[in-house]
């Protein structure tokens, strides 16, 4: 039986929300509405019991023990000159200055295969093996690198790890006393060379720490804490689509050679750790890759997300109104931007 929409106007306890299936007007209010009721119980059940495990990578002798033994006030690994005194990944629970509860590994330096083959040592291999066990079940990664050191081949490889795995990351910059002769712009150039080095890891905040002395140590916990808190943020669909119109309006996507051209229609996120947005489009092939980067270092300008990948994927959708970019049709028009904040740097400097 059909019945006339006033009739549930016309109801107390229903407040109808007009949509368009056609349009993709109302979709991202309607899909807010229906998460809103259902997801928060559900996370706040999950989260409850929800402990981030922090991963202390890197190569040989960067001192990632110490760091741990700062953070924890107390000698949980051993701490030795000698590459390779710290076997496994070892767990040590900790509670941070604001109260948040965090699980540490300690883990075994990452050594290049062929060195570890050389070795001839079964149990550096073995070490290797559980360090990159250590950074699939973790959520935050602190890629542990030496001041005095160069940034290495092997560096990449673990940043590239982290980023395939979706951990959230931060850097540390140990043995900071070592730099001769630093200034207030010391940290800047240092952090130019790292980012042109570990490109993957752009969105990473970095810290600047002496571990031996406990000296910014304790930045580490707090730029974990906020890593975490982006890889668990959640964008309203009417904001995520108003940030992607804008990002539209700047810079329709390339024309085929043939004539045609993508057209996004509405976009929503799917997940947290990690941010996930799906965009429906019409034809995912018509979205290069530059255009993806595009879309995603536009996401991160107006929304934020430092210390987090974010996964952005296509999906292909029936014929239906586009995204023009103009703020009339899709589900983003009316939301209004304050995210601009989200976008600040996470640098963390002695």
């Amino acid at each position: 039986m059909l019945l006339d929409i006033r009739f549930f106007a016309d109801q107390p306890s229903f407040s109808p929300l007009p949509i368009s299936a056609l349009s993709g007007t109302g979709t991202g209010e309607l899909l807010d509405l229906v998460c809103s009721g259902v997801s928060e119980d559900l996370h706040e059940e999950q989260d409850e019991d929800y402990v981030p495990a922090i991963s202390i990578v890197g190569r040989p002798n960067v001192g990632k023990s110490s760091i741990l033994n700062a953070l924890v006030g107390e000698d949980r690994t051993i701490v030795s000159p000698i590459s390779g005194t710290t076997r496994d990944a070892i767990d040590t629970e900790f509670t941070g200055p604001d109260g948040q509860k965090f699980r540490l590994i300690d883990t075994a330096g990452i050594r290049k295969r062929a060195a570890v083959a050389s070795s001839g040592s079964t149990t550096e291999a073995l070490s290797v093996n559980r360090a990159f066990r250590a950074i699939r079940r973790s959520d935050v990664v602190a890629l542990v690198i030496e001041a005095m050191a160069c940034i290495t081949e092997q560096d990449f490889k673990i940043a590239e790890r982290i980023e395939k795995e979706g951990k959230g990351c931060l850097i540390v910059v140990n043995k900071w006393d070592t730099i001769p002769n630093k200034n207030q712009q010391s940290a800047v150039y240092y952090e130019q060379d790292v980012r042109e080095k570990l490109r993957i890891l752009q969105w990473a905040p970095i810290v600047y720490a002496t571990a031996i002395s406990g000296h910014s140590v304790d930045r580490v916990i707090v730029a974990a804490s906020e890593v975490e808190k982006e890889r668990s943020r959640r964008l309203s669909t009417a904001t995520l689509n108003q940030v992607v119109q804008e990002a539209l309006a700047f810079k329709s996507p390339p024309r085929t050679r043939g004539g045609k051209r993508g057209r996004i229609y509405y976009c929503t996120q799917a997940a947290i750790r990690p941010p996930t947005f799906v965009f429906f489009v019409n034809d995912a092939n018509l979205f290069p890759e530059t255009y993806r980067r595009y879309m995603e270092k536009q996401l991160r300008k107006d929304a934020g997300f430092p210390g987090t990948p974010i996964r952005l994927l296509w999906r292909n959708r029936r014929k239906m109104g586009k995204m023009d970019g103009g703020g009339g049709k899709g589900s983003g028009g009316r939301a209004q931007l304050s995210l601009k904040s989200r976008g600040r740097k996470l640098a963390l400097t002695s």
